[in-house]
């Protein structure tokens, strides 16, 4: 398993960026299938992006295509989200997910990887929140 740990969440206003960041150790990095997903308060946990072994592969929650971009850097153990144009319901707290090739759990395919359990290791969270 690898152990995860998300930060660069913070308080900004309605069309600001953020860029998040999720480290992992424990593990190796490129063995690894990634995502991003949000939780707001008394909602369910969201996918809202995930990359590939090798980041030839991305995926997006309709909701942030075009505003969010997730990128991976295997020889620096990291995978990112960079967010531009935030809004209010953009508002959550950010976990990082992952998932090995190794795994049972794991699907080659990106779209059977949008779901919460698709992924076997999750970070503690960050929080984001978007002022209007």
């Amino acid at each position: 398993q690898v152990q995860l740990v998300e930060s660069g969440g913070g308080l900004v206003q309605a069309g600001g960026s953020l860029r998040l960041s999720c480290a992992g150790s424990g593990g190796t990095f490129s063995n690894y299938a990634m995502g991003w997903f949000r939780q707001a308060p008394g909602k369910e946990r969201e996918f809202v992006a995930g990359i590939s072994l090798n980041g030839a592969s991305t995926y997006y929650t309709a909701s942030v295509k075009g505003r969010f971009t997730i990128a991976r850097d295997n020889a620096k153990n990291t995978v990112y989200l960079q967010m531009k144009n935030l809004k209010p319901e953009d508002t959550a707290v950010y976990y990082c997910a992952a998932v090995s090739r190794d795994s049972g759990t794991y699907s080659p395919f990106a779209s059977r990887r949008n779901t919460a359990q698709a992924y076997d290791d999750w970070g503690q969270g960050t929080q984001v929140t978007v002022s209007s």
